[in-house]
């Protein structure tokens, strides 16, 4: 037995326009592309389930887009009439994007990583270690000497040379 028929959405041309171009556009990844095309299609009237076929998307994958389009919708219309075209797309952009997901927060900074690197690239024999090579127990302690990261194990660092080809 169907459920209640969904809200229609209404696009302006500003959206369309938009749309159609993250579509077309060769830098769109293939998600924010079905994406797009699951609110053009829904625009034009084609139910859910003919959006899911046509895409080759399961049904609850369309609702996602078109209720998340749907709870954007006011504040792209906002944008649109204080003619905020900046705004607009940045609206759009997040509404088709993925939402943060659960799970464990990074360890290491942007910036520690960074540091990290830039040690594994100097000479061990400037920081008076008698080695030629940094190993990963020898980074490891220097790591924590310097106080670039309160911990980190020998394994980390190991993934870390092998991740940045050292």
């Amino acid at each position: 037995m169907p459920g209640p028929k969904p809200a229609p959405i209404v696009l302006s041309e500003k959206q369309r326009d938009f749309l159609n171009r993250a579509v077309r556009r060769e830098k769109s990844t293939q998600q924010q592309a079905r994406r797009c095309s699951v609110v053009l299609l829904a625009a034009d009237g084609c139910d859910n389930c003919s959006i899911a076929r046509r895409l080759n998307l399961t049904l609850q994958t369309v609702r996602r887009w078109r209720l998340r389009w749907q709870q954007v919708k006011p504040a792209m219309l906002t944008a649109e009439v204080n003619g905020d075209d900046k705004q607009l797309q940045q609206l759009i952009v997040e509404a088709l994007s993925d939402e943060k997901r659960s799970g464990r927060p990074a360890t290491f900074t942007p910036e520690q990583i960074c540091r990290i690197v830039a040690m594994a690239c100097e000479k061990p024999e400037d920081s008076q270690r008698p080695i030629s090579h940094w190993t990963p127990r020898e980074a490891a302690e220097e790591l924590i000497k310097r106080g670039i990261v309160a911990t980190i194990s020998p394994r980390t660092v190991g993934r870390f040379f092998k991740r940045c080809g050292s």
